[in-house]
């Protein structure tokens, strides 16, 4: 069962497709698994589960052999109902092998009846509650594991990861003081463990945390505090393990410090340092740098830069395209295709703009973040609606914030702009709600955004009014 772990290990199935060495290293160790000849009946189904993921890699799709495990712990489940760990694994099987374009979520809701089954027995059971977490990973299904990522939040030992994953859920719901809380002590519980065991430089896990930090403290306005996690990420020269999230990390934290305060001429020259990253390895968050730029060139009317960054696109989603990883092909392809949009509106094609934008905005809302994140580095149709602003298209700019803020709730910019757009649309009541949730949100007493200034001035503006009116009416 030890040689079962490492073949598990190297699968990891809720983050990414395993490498061409972890696929050969899984599947040594499933081949000694399978050679020893003293197994038990249940030792053999949990064996050949595994191996069904591994087997013929090299022909078959990733997709593919996950359903094959899927299949297989079915089985080991049907054959051990009594099995809580054959269930829990089904579960994490059916979570694996779920469709993107299912929007029913048929797998994941399935995975969660199972495990919130389990549940009530074994409340403190750290697997169950980090697949509840899991499973219920999305927009439409948040809430749903509200209650399992409070347990695990009061529960979880001081495992960086463990500490991390409640926030998956609070980002989800927009609850950015439990996301920063949970985060604070991930971080911390990761530089912990990187001097106990010796590891040089910083252990990748901290990384990890930072993003959501970084995101939870720009929706909560707190910029001050959000910087000085990009300006101590600037002080981090090695990293172990230097992997995806790492480099994931290094390219998010400044984009979405510059980008959230639209910060333009900073955007338009963000450096792409190869210090601590080898860029050439990571071409998906290579891409999150030159999507970065090219706003910032747009926004400082510098078309030929933005030309330019969105040649530098095209070229990470080909190379993503040639290594067959489909999923990180299509985040720069829409990343790509609402460049092009704002690179046609600098050059007064607004109609083109905004029909490329569309697609855009479309094609984000038919895919699922990576886990690896919280958030878009800016949502797709956000920026549809900053678009339609620009454009003085108010009441299409509230809708598209309003849709997106159904995805991405509570996030400082969509309620700032929904404001705006229904101040400019004559609405001035969705204006004060919006604002008024705005102000909710970034409640901090050291958030230092100048919206939050704008905000307030409106609504005291408006009470006057509403005062003034009452006082007329002789109420």
């Amino acid at each position: 069962m030890a040689y079962w772990g490492v073949a598990m290990a190297n699968f990891h199935p809720l983050w990414t497709p395993p490498s061409e060495l972890e696929l050969k290293k899984g599947v040594k160790a499933i081949t000694i698994a399978l050679s020893i000849a003293k197994k038990t009946p249940r030792e053999a189904a949990y064996i050949n589960a595994i191996a069904a993921f591994y087997n013929n890699w090299e022909q078959v799709d990733h997709r593919s052999r996950c359903i094959a495990f899927e299949k297989a712990m079915e089985s080991v489940h049907a054959k051990y109902p009594s099995d809580n760990e054959a269930t829990i694994f089904y579960a994490l099987a059916l979570t694996a092998a779920a469709d993107p374009a299912d929007k029913q979520f048929r797998n994941q809701r399935k995975a969660g009846h199972l495990l919130e089954a389990l549940y009530p027995n074994e409340p403190n059971h750290p697997g169950i509650i980090h697949y509840i977490i899991h499973t219920y990973d999305y927009p439409e299904l948040a809430a749903l594991a509200l209650p399992a990522a409070r347990k695990y939040a009061a529960v979880a030992p001081s495992s960086a990861h463990a500490l991390h994953m409640p926030s998956h859920i609070f980002t989800r719901l927009g609850l950015w003081e439990e996301c920063i809380n949970a985060n604070l002590a991930s971080v911390a519980s990761a530089q912990c463990y990187a001097q106990e065991a010796g590891i040089k430089g910083h252990w990748d896990e901290e990384l990890h945390g930072l993003d959501y930090l970084t995101y939870a403290y720009l929706q909560r306005g707190q910029n001050a505090l959000a910087r000085k996690q990009w300006e101590y990420l600037k002080t981090i020269k090695e990293v172990t393990p230097l992997n995806f999230k790492v480099a994931y990390a290094f390219a998010s934290i400044p984009a979405r410090y510059v980008l959230e305060n639209r910060h333009w001429k900073e955007a338009a020259h963000l450096p792409i340092d190869s210090t601590t990253v080898p860029w050439n390895k990571f071409p998906w968050q290579e891409a999150i740098i030159h999507f970065t730029r090219l706003l910032g060139a747009v926004h400082t009317s510098q078309l030929g830069p933005a030309k330019a960054e969105l040649v530098q696109l095209q070229g990470l989603r080909d190379r993503l395209v040639n290594e067959k990883d489909g999923y990180k092909a299509n985040q720069v392809a829409i990343q790509l295709r609402a460049g092009d949009a704002w690179v046609h509106l600098l050059a007064g094609k607004n109609a083109e703009a905004l029909a490329l934008m569309n697609q855009a905005a479309d094609m984000e809302d038919q895919t699922e973040k990576h886990p690896v994140t919280p958030s878009e580095i800016l949502p797709a149709r956000e920026l549809l609606g900053d678009m339609l602003l620009q454009l003085h298209r108010p009441h299409q700019a509230l809708d598209a914030y309003m849709a997106s803020l159904r995805k991405h709730p509570n996030r400082f910019n969509g309620l700032c702009s929904a404001g705006v757009a229904a101040e400019q649309a004559g609405l001035p009541d969705k204006a004060q709600f919006y604002y008024q949730q705005l102000l909710k949100v970034a409640d901090a007493a050291n958030a230092d955004r100048p919206e939050l200034r704008a905000a307030r001035q409106y609504l005291t503006a408006h009470a006057h009014a509403a005062d003034g009116n009452v006082a007329l009416r002789g109420e």
